[in-house]
């Protein structure tokens, strides 16, 4: 793997750049920012020995872990916390404390959210930003330009990088061939087939589903952005949401007529509920990370080999074929660092080593780590179909026309759409107090809203 082809480079680079901080902080007196670190920011004197603080989601854990095993001499300290999942803030506001605070910042965060940079890249406070450049100097050009094309562009501000996509979470269509074959259905490829697909079901096979309505981040990611709904989109500091959109309004038909034919239901599919469902489920749109974590997951659907496919996103027939995307984790370097060099390493490590591939549950966003991960999905027989191809046209579709705000679509449907489904409202009754949601918090976060 590509991890340390150049870190004898990297390490002189650093090594001179770094030495150049030590002295201006030591000629200035302080150990405080020094006026150039060499990487396109301000950093504090560097200090090799000094342990790096890491923050992990569970799921991240067992690769930080790794990354102790096989470098012992790198002094560091691992934490978990929520991994900012669901839209939590949790990484803002802690950040936000330290900042009060003047000391205590983690060395590397991993968040899984893909708008972090929005903040992150930017002074808070009257403290430096908390993200680091990372194509200034930090890490190598030749490392960076091994991503997927359009990987790292939601943590991209004017051409600087502030964070690493940990894997890519573009949605396909999941299905169950050996119920396809059962009932004698197609696999849909469009919105309009598969909500037919849906009346089929519930008319002459009631029980079996297409996918649920029951989490925050199917809702918004898989549904409306593969539809293309402007409903959460931003133009510099500018905030717009469009639910009378005609590919919302569709969407929004489409989900409720689902609902009440039964195809949809409202567990989410981590819950036990979900989990009656795994010999009934048919089909559903979902992002590439399902493989692991929802069907091939002991604790999940744990669906027997040589039943599960992927094929291309579905899309609206007429319109381009694009689709959604959820999550697909960020790391992120801290600017106040005092061992830049083992941020760097680390960062390395967990984007593009074979432990890294060995241990991910989706599509690595590292192009040498997404080939390998694929292979091997594929050597393992476990899934039908072509898996590679649909996966990889999805990567390469993802609709341009979601936002990146401070702030995540999660919590508004988490709030106003999951309670208002389960006291028997609509998604169409739930739409006016959903957007004014969206409104409030963009006026919160201090947007322009459109």
């Amino acid at each position: 793997m590509a991890s340390h082809r150049s870190r004898t480079t990297r390490t002189l680079a650093a090594t001179g750049a770094l030495a150049l901080a030590g002295l201006l902080a030591a000629c200035s007196g302080t150990s405080g920012p020094t006026s150039d670190s060499g990487f396109g920011f301000q950093s504090v004197e560097q200090d090799p020995d000094s342990s790096i603080t890491v923050w992990v989601d569970a799921a991240r854990e067992p690769i930080a872990n790794a990354f102790v095993e096989e470098n012992p001499d790198t002094p560091i300290t691992i934490e978990t916390y929520d991994g900012n999942a669901g839209g939590s803030d949790s990484f803002k506001t802690k950040i936000a404390l330290f900042d009060q605070s003047g000391e205590g910042w983690p060395d590397v965060v991993f968040s899984t959210q893909t708008n972090d940079t929005s903040w992150a890249a930017k002074e808070l406070n009257g403290t430096q930003a908390f993200a680091a450049p990372l194509n200034k100097g930090l890490l190598d050009d030749e490392f960076l330009d091994g991503f997927t094309a359009g990987a790292n562009d939601p943590m991209t501000v004017d051409d600087t990088v502030y964070g690493l996509r940990n894997d890519l979470a573009p949605v396909v269509l999941w299905y169950n061939q050996k119920l396809l074959d059962e009932f004698g259905y197609e696999i849909p490829t469009t919105w309009e087939e598969y909500e037919a697909l849906s009346d089929n079901l519930a008319a002459d096979h009631p029980g079996y589903i297409l996918g649920s309505v029951g989490d925050s981040f199917v809702g918004t990611y898989v549904y409306y952005w593969g539809a293309q709904a402007p409903i959460f989109q931003l133009e510099g500091d500018t905030f717009s949401t469009d639910f009378a959109d005609d590919h919302s309004t569709r969407m929004t038909d489409m989900l409720d007529h689902m609902i009440d034919n039964g195809t949809l239901i409202q567990d989410s599919v981590f819950s036990a509920g979900f989990v009656d469902y795994a010999d009934k489920l048919v089909a559903t749109p979902g992002p590439a990370w399902y493989s692991g974590a929802v069907f091939q997951n002991p604790d999940g659907l744990n669906v027997p080999a040589g039943e599960i496919g992927a094929a291309a996103p579905l899309y609206w027939d007429g319109e381009d074929k694009v689709t959604g995307n959820v999550g697909g984790g960020v790391w992120y370097g801290s600017s106040h660092s005092k061992n830049l060099e083992a941020v760097s390493e680390f960062l390395e490590y967990v984007i593009s080593s074979d432990k890294a591939v060995e241990l991910a549950s989706g599509l690595p966003a590292y192009t040498e780590a997404s080939d390998q991960w694929l292979s091997t999905q594929e050597e393992g027989g476990y899934f039908v179909g072509d898996f590679t191809g649909s996966v990889n046209t999805a990567a390469s579709s993802v609709w341009n026309g979601w936002g990146f705000p401070s702030f995540s679509p999660e919590t508004a449907y988490a709030s106003v759409v999951v309670p208002g489904l389960a006291n028997g409202d609509s998604i169409a009754d739930l739409v006016p107090a959903w957007e004014t949601e969206y409104k409030n918090q963009a006026q919160v976060q201090g947007y322009t809203v459109k």
